[in-house]
């Protein structure tokens, strides 16, 4: 009876302490984006690339990094989760595919992203023209020179 008892006890106080903790650090919802197999890492918040930090309806690209190889919805997702510091691709990069689409999943080259119109070439879905303003956390530009 005793041992019993002790058991109960042991339980109660397990099931107590857990619902303590589940209040004190509630879980974040995870969500794993993948598009066309290619994973987007940081802080999506949809199957389309957009994030927390950036989520309108035309923030649907994600901007493979430089320094990892990784594709990323936007500069913060990458500084805020990555294990190490962003650089940008060199102009001599620009060939490389680095930008993809968040709603068909095409790759574009930094190059054919940067001529685009903000506009994907196969499905015709509107870019962020906005997105522009921070080419320089990404691409090397005549001001990021030193």
């Amino acid at each position: 009876m005793k041992s019993t008892l002790k058991i109960l006890l042991l339980i109660l106080l397990v099931v107590e302490s857990s619902s303590l903790m589940a209040q004190q650090a509630p879980l974040l919802q995870v969500i794993r984006s993948e598009i066309k197999g290619i994973n987007i890492f940081g802080k999506p918040v949809d199957q389309q690339t957009r994030c927390q930090h950036w989520h309108s309806d035309l923030d649907i690209i994600a901007i493979k990094f430089h320094c990892c190889d990784k594709y990323y919805p936007c500069f913060s997702c990458h500084e805020e989760t990555a294990d190490h510091s962003p650089s940008v691709w060199p102009k001599a990069e620009f060939d490389t595919k680095a930008i993809l689409c968040g709603v068909c999943g095409t790759e574009l080259s930094i190059t054919d992203y940067q001529n685009s119109n903000n506009t994907c070439p196969n499905c015709k879905s509107a870019f962020n023209p906005g997105c522009s303003k921070h080419y320089h956390l990404y691409f090397e530009t005549d001001s990021s020179k030193k």
